[in-house]
């Protein structure tokens, strides 16, 4: 096998807590994770020397060892000692820095993709235990589908998957710094925390209304006061028939829950037409592999 393909989908957080802060800064949560059907590919190809070679679509992107993708190589280098040489191409869809993972999914298409080209041996457990070295999101991306993650994101629980329904994500022309994020979120006082059991009992029922009912994530208190378009993203999902509407990750992407195609086409147009966010997608949730 010379060169395989994978696909890196992108995640959103159907619930997101945070239950508390460890003395290294890093914040503990609780949180629902899920695939929708928004993905990179990724294409990689042995070579006949030692070199590590990223090439990609966006050419926004640094391609040195500031990109996870790089990092994941390094990280099966350093486990394996095999520095057996490849290119990578990355062919970009989810958007970047966007609360979705887009980095985070890429780096875990790689351990998967690279032990597979280069027969290392890894099992996935072996790989998603590993992989937080490369960043907190990347043990839930390695195992992908529907998990509830606690820890720091590492410590993962496959949970049942979500009803069929269509999703319409938008990611508005901002940048929001995850640990600005954070930090505002410290500053308060206290704050509501979602039913992440609820959410479990909800996905475990097949119920897409109880689902829509239990979404919640405690870091759009912050973002959204910082950044009111989140709020008009949702405001015109709601109107155009979205069962809910949320923002996903630390933000700025939103995400609306409909139960036909047809509606989160339009509402996908009314978005557009409101210009609220460059990038727009209609898609469902992803229960598959890359």
């Amino acid at each position: 096998m010379e060169q395989i393909t994978r696909k890196a989908y992108a995640k959103i957080n159907l619930v997101l807590d945070v239950t508390g802060r460890l003395p290294n800064g890093y914040h503990e949560v609780s949180m629902v994770m899920q695939n929708v059907g928004i993905h990179d590919t990724l294409t990689f190809t042995k070579r006949g020397d030692e070199q590590i070679v990223l090439t990609t679509s966006d050419g926004q992107l640094p391609l040195g060892e500031d990109n996870l993708i790089y990092k994941a190589v390094l990280l099966l280098r350093e486990l394996t000692g095999n520095k057996d040489g490849v290119t990578i191409h990355l062919e970009k869809r989810i958007p970047v820095a966007a609360g979705m993972a887009g980095g985070s999914t890429d780096a875990a298409a790689t351990l998967l993709g690279v032990n597979e080209l280069l027969g290392l041996g890894f099992q996935k457990k072996q790989l998603q235990k590993e992989s937080v070295r490369i960043g907190a999101d990347v043990p839930y991306c390695v195992l992908g589908k529907t998990a509830h993650a606690r820890g720091i994101g590492e410590k993962l629980t496959e949970i049942a998957s979500p009803p069929q329904a269509y999703l319409v994500v938008a990611k508005p022309d901002i940048n929001v710094s995850t640990p600005v994020v954070y930090r505002a979120l410290d500053s308060l006082p206290s704050y509501p925390h979602p039913d992440v059991e609820g959410m479990i009992q909800a996905l475990e029922q097949k119920d897409l209304n109880a689902l829509c009912e239990k979404l919640g994530n405690v870091l759009e208190l912050v973002t959204a006061k910082e950044y009111p378009v989140i709020g008009q993203i949702e405001d015109v999902l709601l109107k155009e028939g979205a069962k809910a509407a949320l923002m996903s990750g630390s933000g700025p992407s939103v995400f609306g829950i409909f139960d036909t195609e047809r509606q989160a086409q339009t509402a996908c147009k009314a978005l557009e037409k409101a210009a609220l966010a460059k990038q727009l997608f209609v898609t469902t949730f992803e229960n598959g592999e890359g």
